[in-house]
């Protein structure tokens, strides 16, 4: 059993999965546990055997177990052999590329399937190019959800910007290099150019750029080159507008009919809604008359 990694019985056997958090780039990112796990673990399973084989010579780890590939066309067929080897008892260990497991990377069918089995299914944190770029971005970190990757086809993608329109929380999502400007096309049509953002561009690597402002800015600055490598955007969210003083002037004379003088009713309804007395004011006399 791997170190720092704790038992838990299943059926008389320990078995466990592990999702491993893997560097995004630079090899220095890897947790001592992350190097514990590759040199313990009796099986790995990772997206691309070569890449693992690198990562495990840059942090100088020798891998002690069997290697296995588990990738997106593959992890359908590979999920049951998982599963019995956990079974079985054996430390299983899942890396992918770069980040964590199953977030837009293989490894979700794998962890239900333990699960399900009443299985033991730990994590080994690391490097997430989510959290790094919502961190780096001087966006609102309060609240925001996370996308995947935003959609290819530009019916389908004009429909999600339309429903992040009014989104009030920061919005994270991946993005192919040769699609940025497009998308960025997309989002000042549908979004407005005004609406804030940043694109993150080869996060924790020699090239890594993290470029912050209007969409419209953004739309320029993808325009003038041709984005390469992996990329992380990052969508600021919609700016509250207030309602206009003729939505509102029915709710102030419902209160007028409810015993208020119109001046008071005209704060109260001003003072909650942002709008001015003086404009709630007007427009509640114009619509009595």
């Amino acid at each position: 059993m791997v170190s720092g990694v704790p038992e838990v019985p299943t059926g008389g056997l320990v078995g466990v999965l592990l999702l491993g958090g893997v560097p995004l780039g630079n090899p220095a990112d890897a947790s001592t546990r992350l190097r514990d796990a590759l040199a313990g673990a009796d099986v790995v399973a990772a997206e691309d055997t070569r890449r693992l084989r690198r990562l495990a010579s840059d942090l100088g780890v020798e891998i002690g177990g069997r290697v296995t590939t588990f990738r997106e066309d593959n992890e359908v067929k590979r999920t049951p052999g998982l599963v019995e080897d956990v079974r079985g008892g054996a430390t299983v260990l899942l890396v992918t590329d770069g980040g964590m497991p199953s977030v837009s990377d293989p490894g979700y069918r794998a962890v239900a399937a333990c699960l399900a089995e009443g299985l033991a299914v730990r994590c080994l944190p690391g490097p997430s190019a989510v959290l790094m770029a919502l961190a780096v971005s001087g966006l609102p970190t309060d609240r925001f959800c996370f996308e995947g990757f935003a959609p290819r086809k530009d019916g389908e993608r004009r429909a999600w910007f339309a429903g992040l329109a009014r989104e009030p929380r920061t919005t994270v999502f991946f993005e192919s290099p040769r699609r940025v400007r497009s998308l960025l096309e997309v989002a000042v049509a549908e979004l407005g150019g005004d609406r804030l953002g940043a694109i993150c561009r080869e996060l924790t690597k020699t090239h890594e750029e993290v470029v912050r402002g209007p969409l419209s800015d953004l739309l320029a600055w993808a325009s003038a080159r041709e984005p390469l490598g992996e990329i992380t955007v990052v969508l600021g969210p919609a700016t509250a507008s207030a309602p206009e003083p003729e939505d509102l002037a029915a709710e102030v004379l419902g209160l007028v009919a409810q015993g208020r003088r119109l001046k008071d009713a005209a704060r109260e309804v001003g003072e909650a809604r942002g709008v001015s007395t003086k404009s709630l004011y007007d427009a509640a006399v114009r619509l009595r008359d």
